[in-house]
């Protein structure tokens, strides 16, 4: 019971508070940290703490800070906690709010202060949480996308509540319970960027523009082992996505000489020869750092000359006379690793093939590795297979939610990763706790869900933020010559269903062109699809039917050639035995309930109290 007394006292005496805010708190260590506001006035960190999380709030106030969990980013529905300290005593209130932003106090109190402090410019409060609490106002805190909300205030809660925050409040989408990263870089290790110069960005709302880059010339085998987005200020929500590809090494140095749009009819033919991904960063995402016993391998004759930088810019208000110079930064090491690392593109092939109703509430597409691809490429491989240590889930506007499910003889194995409340504008790889093992034979899924309920109009596979993508990109170790594995479904079954019955054969046109019934004669079958009247229950049913078709393979090596399975027809793994997660364990603590006060305590709490206000001149 003395603690809350002393740590505030320690606060207050002449010097101590400055030292507390360097230190950034109790002195606890906490792995993560990051900037929540845009005017350096709101940091949290945060940190596994037993069974749960800790977290640490440092504010720019004398007021209240309020810190929570939201399904959305907004206010409704929201699990909120209201801490600061007045009048010398610290407080910390366990909130949440209905569906029409009314603010009450949970009945079940499930935050525990562990520390706060107040000088003349900061509040800083220290907290501790489970991460699932059994109370139906709280958000459980899972390996998904987490949406944290924040504010604050200049003056502390009343008796009538916390008062309104105005403009000082926002929200940060985050992956709270990633891996520590534990490998820090000298300051002093080489690096190069491959970074676009001067693009002038077309108003329109996407754009995905290519430009080549000629690898150093090294004298020596290197592992890359760090990767940074190297963002123009001002361009963080303009800059999607970045893909880096290997290509091939026939090249001379002309192919450097000037970029241009991205599958466009007149770009250079050399960006054809560019299909393997090394690497992917999306919006929102930070650094990637390499495990410590892998790297992503330059230098050799197997390595890339040139590669290809392909960035997707996001404009949909088609803003004009926009100049972006964005790309790349790699740290590399002539410190070699253990293992080079390769990267698989796994999910659903790209195309127009992949088809979501207009109206849907929730719609679920699937992209299959197939256990034929994966038996023929990691064959050289056996018995040990390849190790995947990190995973990028991929999608657009009308994804929410994404899993890269993984199946062995039948049975399904634990999920390799997962984002059940995926952002768009919050994308970057995850670090797998354990690293997971894929065998020959093994099969993998991408599955997506989508929401469609603003829509009225069929959405496509495809490259722009209105289309959509199903994928998951695989960092793994040992390379091995595999690039792509991915499928995508039947589309024959797909027309039958709302009534076709044939097409102009031989195909001359794409999308192709319909012959019969007599309501859809000579209409694509783009304009054939959104011509059908979708309901609710059409779509359901023609949901089961996607998940069931058969599915064309796709399986491609790293120097743009195929494995032999490439276009076999698959149909969906018949799954006997499906995974069951673990059931939610609540915490433990009994944090709902308040400390118990013994007298004794009481008594010695005050004596220490006055004791240290005497001597420090506080008491008056």
């Amino acid at each position: 019971m003395c603690r809350w007394p002393l740590l505030l006292l320690w606060g207050l005496l002449p010097g101590a508070a400055a030292a507390a805010a360097a230190a950034g708190g109790s002195g606890r260590a906490l792995p993560h940290r990051t900037l929540l506001d845009s005017e350096g006035k709101y940091w949290l960190s945060w940190g596994p703490r037993g069974g749960g999380l800790a977290f640490r709030l440092e504010v720019r106030t004398a007021g209240y800070v309020g810190f929570g969990f939201s399904p959305t980013g907004a206010m409704a529905s929201a699990d909120i906690v209201v801490g600061g300290v007045a009048h010398g005593r610290p407080y910390l209130q366990d909130y949440f709010t209905n569906a029409n932003r009314e603010l009450k106090k949970d009945a079940q109190q499930d935050y525990r202060l562990e520390y706060a402090m107040e000088n003349s410019t900061h509040t800083i409060i220290e907290f501790t949480r489970e991460l699932h609490t059994c109370d139906i106002n709280d958000k459980s805190i899972t390996e998904s996308t987490v949406r944290v909300i924040w504010a604050y205030h200049h003056e502390d809660v009343g008796e009538a509540g916390p008062k309104y925050h105005d403009s000082n409040r926002g929200t940060k989408s985050l992956r709270l319970l990633n891996p520590e990263k534990t490998s820090v870089l000298s300051t002093a290790i080489p690096y190069f960027d491959l970074v676009n110069q001067d693009v002038p960005i077309p108003n329109k709302g996407t754009t995905y523009w290519c430009q080549m880059f000629k690898i150093p010339v090294f004298q020596e085998k290197h592992h890359v082992i760090k990767v940074e987005p190297v963002i123009q200020r001002g361009h963080e929500s303009l800059v999607h996505h970045i893909l880096l590809y290997q290509c091939s090494s026939s090249f001379n140095d002309s192919v450097l000489d000037y970029g241009h749009e991205c599958y466009h009819p007149n770009m250079p033919d050399a960006f054809l020869t560019c299909e393997t991904v090394i690497f992917a960063w999306a919006i929102g995402g930070e650094g990637f750092s390499y495990p410590p016993h892998v790297g992503l391998s330059l230098g050799t004759p197997l390595d890339p000359r040139y590669v290809l930088l392909e960035v997707h810019y996001d404009n949909p208000t088609y803003k004009e006379g926009l100049i972006d110079n964005s790309g790349l930064r790699l740290f590399h090491t002539t410190d070699i690793r253990k293992y080079d690392a390769g990267v698989i593109e796994a999910g659903l092939w790209v195309s127009l093939f992949h088809t979501i109703p207009p109206g849907m509430p929730e719609f679920r597409s699937e992209g299959h590795c197939t256990l034929e691809c994966l038996e023929e490429a990691l064959e050289a491989e056996k018995p040990s297979g390849i190790h995947v240590f990190a995973v990028l889930l991929h999608a657009h506007l009308a994804g929410r939610g994404i899993r890269l499910r993984h199946f062995r003889k039948g049975e399904e194995l634990r999920l390799l990763a997962y984002d059940d409340d995926f952002d768009f504008n919050f994308q970057e790889f995850q670090y797998l706790k354990e690293e997971q093992t894929i065998l020959p034979g093994d099969n993998l899924i991408t599955e997506c869900r989508y929401n469609t309920k603003d829509r009225a109009r069929m959405t496509w596979g495809g490259l722009s933020t209105r289309n959509e993508m199903c994928l998951s990109y695989l960092l793994y170790y040992p390379r091995i010559n595999l690039t792509r594995c991915a499928s995508i479904p039947d589309i024959m079954e797909q027309l039958q269903f709302i009534g076709v019955k044939e097409i102009y054969r031989p195909v001359t046109t794409w999308p192709f062109i319909i012959k019969s019934p007599k309501q859809y004669k000579n209409l694509s079958f783009m304009d054939a699809m959104n011509k059908f009247k979708w309901a609710k229950k059409e779509g359901l049913s023609f949901n089961k039917l996607v998940l069931s078709l058969p599915v064309n393979v796709r399986c491609s090596k790293t120097d743009n050639a195929e494995w032999s399975i490439q276009g076999m027809t698959a149909l969906p793994p018949h799954v006997e035995r499906p995974y069951k997660a673990e059931p939610l364990v609540c915490g433990t603590s009994s944090s709902s309930s308040p400390p118990r006060n013994h007298p004794l305590e009481m008594l010695l709490c005050f004596m220490v109290l006055c004791s240290l206000l005497h001597s420090t001149h506080l008491w008056s």
